[in-house]
């Protein structure tokens, strides 16, 4: 087994290149598993079949590239959320519902080699400058409808910082959770105006959800409906024990924010324009969604009769 050498899997993600071009500065990179000293994942999907061909082998550490979004978006949640706190994957989100099993798997497979360092890094929201994902979209700006409600503080990291997390994580065989993020958060307002690139509309708490999931299949929004809880509450977490192992992240929440920005014609709008596009939004959104809840009327007086009895077939 090669000393210093590091097995990457998942590189097509976001961070891959950036994590690759770290490590190949004073190690091996390969993407053979078997012949590795240090094993990274930085995708869910590749984790059941590196752990199987691990079965017979014994690595000297292994690193997982988690997200945040494992603890989900709930009302109770603390602020920060802490490793010690429980999982509680949203339903809906298939990622988050992912990302926990691979956490899962990597869990039984650290218990059976108690020996191995095994790092599980919990990233908060990824930006990446010049790629885009749901997750950032829907805490920008890009979900379209949003709850009328105070709005939490938003977090993200750069994926620069997230990088250096799993490069640090390599050359310090740190074992344990870690969440990966900037120290603090920044309000949704804020967000808003670093980015300015999209309509996002204000819709009372109540309809939220079925505003959303017209929005979605209008294709108004790129944001699925069930990532509406990850809007609506916050999810911030504390990096303390990965800083306090000597991580340094070089960008905060709002630089991230700034550095992703991307072109847009929305941004280009004066304050004026801005406000008449969203009136015209907003006059689209509310039809469809009074289409659709008088659809879903007109479908229940259909099944059942004046005298409440299903009409006889």
């Amino acid at each position: 087994m090669p000393v210093g050498s590091v097995a990457v899997t998942g590189v097509a993600a976001p961070v891959g290149e950036r994590v690759v071009a770290l490590l190949e500065r004073d190690r091996i990179v390969t993407d053979d598993v078997t012949a590795a000293d240090v094993v990274v994942m930085l995708s869910s999907s590749t984790v059941q079949g590196v752990l199987d061909a691990l079965e017979n082998l014994t690595p000297a550490a292994v690193v997982l590239l988690s997200s945040a979004i494992v603890y989900g978006g709930w009302p109770d949640n603390p602020v920060p959320i802490t490793e010690d706190a429980p999982i509680r994957p949203n339903p809906g989100v298939t990622e988050a519902a992912e990302y926990a099993e691979a956490e899962r798997l990597v869990a039984v497979w650290s218990a059976d080699h108690p020996g191995v360092p095994v790092a599980v890094l919990r990233a908060a929201t990824v930006i990446a400058p010049g790629t885009t994902n749901w997750l950032a979209d829907a805490l920008t700006g890009m979900s379209t409808v949003r709850p009328a409600r105070p709005e939490p503080a938003r977090q993200f990291v750069h994926a620069d910082d997230v990088a250096s997390a799993v490069a640090f994580a390599v050359a310090r065989r740190v074992d344990g959770v870690f969440n990966v993020a900037p120290s603090g958060a920044v309000a949704a307002d804020v967000v808003r105006e670093l980015c300015a690139w999209h309509l996002t509309l204000p819709v009372p708490a109540a309809v939220a959800p079925s505003a959303a999931r017209w929005a979605w299949a209008l294709r108004l929004s790129p944001v699925p409906p069930a990532a509406l809880p990850l809007v609506e509450h916050a999810w911030v977490v504390a990096s303390d024990r990965l800083q306090a192992a000597g991580w340094v992240p070089r960008y905060s929440s709002e630089e991230a924010v700034v550095a992703g920005r991307s072109p847009s014609w929305w941004r280009e709008l004066g304050p004026g324009q801005r406000q008449r596009a969203a009136l015209i939004g907003a006059g689209v959104l509310a039809t469809s969604a009074v289409a659709g809840v008088g659809a879903a009327v007109a479908r229940a007086r259909r099944r059942v009769s004046p005298g409440g009895r299903r009409p006889r077939r």
